[in-house]
């Protein structure tokens, strides 16, 4: 018998993906050089976490559904680094604007069709584990960007919880 999985596994942004409040720690708008080395508008070098890359394009290879979900302000300059970063290639859902979490995901649920019950999210605000726990999102806790370590436990809670 196979381990149940989720469908989708959706991520937050700021403090998941990337270290950093898009609306606050860099400044917009954002460039990329030859070399493929993103910097902000005051010539500061942007980074993501570093495994994030890889896991994006695993997680896509393997054939689950990605997903963004972020409450930040800076609308375009978050869709900007997700370019940038060349990541929208993994992405199929992108919940970006102010509000709670609650309605990035009932969004998705609609869009995809998926049950609430049938994704994984990735976030670093504890507050928000409460909010998805009642609509049956199962929320694990990033406590330092995402890494692969996180991605199996992740993986692991969710296979027992089904």
């Amino acid at each position: 018998m196979s381990e149940k999985k989720p469908k989708l596994i959706a991520f937050d942004l700021d403090y998941t993906l990337w270290p950093f409040w898009v609306d606050t720690h860099v400044d917009p708008p954002f460039k990329k050089d030859k070399k493929g080395v993103v910097y902000d508008a005051s010539n500061k070098k942007v980074k993501c976490y570093p495994e994030v890359p890889k896991i994006l394009e695993q997680l896509h290879k393997e054939g689950y559904l990605i997903g963004v979900a972020s409450r930040t302000g800076e609308i375009d300059g978050a869709n900007q680094l997700l370019n940038l970063f060349d990541w929208n290639k993994y992405i199929t859902y992108k919940e970006i604007y102010p509000g709670s979490k609650n309605n990035h995901f009932s969004q998705i649920k609609k869009d995809s069709g998926l049950e609430y019950s049938e994704m994984l999210f990735f976030d670093d605000e504890h507050r928000n584990k409460a909010d998805l726990d009642k609509i049956g999102v199962l929320m694990i806790l990033v406590p330092n960007g995402v890494d692969k370590d996180l991605i199996k436990k992740g993986l692991k809670e969710y296979a027992s919880k089904s």
